[in-house]
C-alpha cells in the first residue's frame, strides 16, 4: 500500500448503522411522555409539569456529566464510552418499564437515560474521524444528526397512537425492549477502529485530555463559535418549546402550529444532509457558517414580524436549514481548529454549548411578563444577537484541514 492511500472498510457502514440506532431510541426515550403527557400526569397522579420535568431532567443532567462524557470517550475509546452509555439507556429504559405507575421509577430512570446521553451525543465527530476520511467526515455528522430528528420524530408520531391502543405501560415496554435490542447491537457489532486509520500517517495523533481542554480553552475562534451556536440553538428550541404561546401571538392556529415546527424538523434533516456535504464538497467551513448565521437573522425576524401562513412557513423552514442544518459542520469545523484536542473533547464542548442554550428559554419565559406577556420582542434580542456573533464570526480563520486539503495533493482513497 502507498504512503499516501488511506484503506476504507466496508464495515464503518455497520458501525455507523449501530450507533444511529441507539441515537433513534435515545431520542425516543426522551420524548416519550411529552406527546401523552395529559395521560402520563393521570397514570401517576401528578400534574402536567411534573411530566415536562422528566424531559427537562436531560437538560440539567447532560451540564455535568458532558465533559466528563468526553474524557470517558477519548480516554477510553469510542465502544467502550459509547456502549457504556448504551448500557444505562437500556438497564434506566426498564426500570421505566416494569414500574410503569410510579412516578418515582420514572424520574430515576429518566435520570439514569439522561447520564447515559453525553456518551452518545458526543461522539458524533470521534465516530466520523476513525472510521471516514476528512473529505467525508461533516456529511457523516450529518447523517448521523438525522437519528436524532428520527427519534424525535418516531416518539412524537408514535406515542399518541400507542397509548391510545396498548396503554402507557405497554408502550413503555415497547421502548425498553427497544432499548435492549440497539443496545446489544450495538455491543456485539461496533468497533473502535478500523484496521488501519482512516487518516494520513500521524494525523489520527491526539493530544492528552488535560492538555486537549488548555488548546481549546486558548482557541479565541471556538468562543465565536460557541456564541453563534448558543444564540441559534436558543432560537431553535424556544421556538420547538414556546410554539403554543408564540403561535397565538402571531394569531395561528394549533394545526398551523403543528405544520410549522414540522416544516422546522424538515429543514433541519434536509440541512443536515444538504449543508455538511457541500461544505465537504467545496473544502470550506467558514463561508457555509458565515451563510447560516446571517440567512438565521432575517429568518428569525420574519417569524416573529412576518404575518400571514405562507410567510411562517418558509421562515420556518429557512431557519430549519440555517441553524439545525449547518449544527454537523460546525461540530466539525471545531473539531479541526482544535486539532490536535480529541474530537470527544471538542465535540462534548460544544454540545454542551447547545445543550446550556436551554436556560434561553427559561429567560424567555421570566422576560415575557416584563414585554406585555409577547415572547415576540426576546425572539427580536435573540436575532440581534445573532448577528453580532455574524460578524465576530467574520474573523474566524478558515479550518487548517480545509486550508491544508486544498493546498496539497489529497490522499487516494480505496475500499479495503
Amino acid at each position: 500500500m502507498a504512503e499516501s492511500e488511506i484503506r476504507l472498510y466496508p464495515y464503518r457502514w455497520v458501525v455507523l448503522a449501530v450507533f444511529m440506532l441507539i441515537n433513534v431510541v435515545m431520542q425516543v426515550l426522551w420524548i416519550a411522555y411529552a406527546p401523552v403527557a395529559t395521560i402520563a400526569a393521570g397514570v401517576y397522579q401528578v400534574r402536567r409539569e411534573d411530566i415536562d420535568m422528566l424531559a427537562n431532567l436531560f437538560l440539567l443532567v447532560y451540564l455535568p456529566v458532558a465533559i466528563p462524557a468526553a474524557w470517558a470517550i477519548d480516554t477510553f475509546g469510542f465502544r467502550s464510552a459509547v456502549g457504556f452509555g448504551a448500557v444505562l439507556m437500556a438497564l434506566f429504559g426498564v426500570l421505566r418499564a416494569i414500574f410503569p405507575a410510579s412516578y418515582t421509577a420514572a424520574v430515576i430512570g429518566s435520570i439514569g437515560i439522561a447520564v447515559g446521553q453525553p456518551f452518545l451525543l458526543n461522539a458524533f465527530t470521534k465516530i466520523a474521524a476513525l472510521w471516514f476520511p476528512q473529505k467525508q467526515r461533516a456529511t457523516i455528522t450529518g447523517v448521523i444528526f438525522l437519528s436524532l430528528f428520527l427519534g424525535i420524530g418516531l416518539g412524537e408520531a408514535m406515542g399518541p397512537g400507542m397509548v391510545a391502543g396498548m396503554g402507557l405501560a405497554r408502550m413503555q415496554m415497547v421502548y425498553a425492549v427497544a432499548g435492549v435490542v440497539t443496545a446489544l447491537l450495538f455491543l456485539i457489532l461496533a468497533r473502535s477502529n478500523p484496521p488501519t486509520p482512516a487518516s494520513p500517517p500521524g494525523e489520527e495523533v491526539r493530544a492528552l485530555v488535560l492538555d486537549s481542554f488548555r488548546r481549546i480553552l486558548r482557541n479565541r475562534n471556538i468562543y465565536a463559535l460557541a456564541l453563534a451556536l448558543l444564540v441559534a440553538s436558543g432560537i431553535v428550541n424556544g421556538v420547538f418549546t414556546l410554539i403554543d404561546g408564540l403561535g397565538k401571538e402571531l394569531s395561528l392556529s394549533s394545526s398551523d402550529g403543528v405544520l410549522l415546527t414540522s416544516l422546522l424538523l424538515l429543514g433541519g434533516i434536509v440541512g443536515s444532509i444538504i449543508v455538511p456535504a457541500v461544505s465537504d464538497a467545496i473544502r470550506r467551513r467558514k463561508p457555509i457558517l458565515l451563510a447560516a448565521v446571517f440567512l438565521g437573522v432575517p429568518a428569525t425576524l420574519g417569524l416573529v414580524l412576518g404575518r400571514g401562513l405562507a410567510v411562517e412557513v418558509v421562515c420556518f423552514f429557512v431557519l430549519g436549514i440555517c441553524i439545525t442544518g449547518v449544527v454537523p459542520v460546525a461540530y466539525q469545523y471545531g473539531a479541526e481548529i482544535t486539532h490536535p484536542a480529541p474530537e470527544g473533547t471538542s465535540n462534548g464542548i460544544l454540545a454542551l454549548v447547545v445543550q446550556a442554550a436551554g436556560f434561553l428559554i427559561v429567560l424567555m419565559d421570566a422576560l415575557r411578563g416584563v414585554f406585555n406577556n409577547s415572547y415576540i420582542p426576546s425572539f427580536i434580542g435573540l436575532a440581534v444577537l445573532l448577528a453580532v456573533s455574524g460578524f465576530i464570526m467574520l474573523t474566524l480563520e478558515e479550518s487548517p484541514e480545509m486550508d491544508r486539503k486544498s493546498a496539497e495533493r489529497e490522499p487516494s482513497v480505496r475500499e479495503a
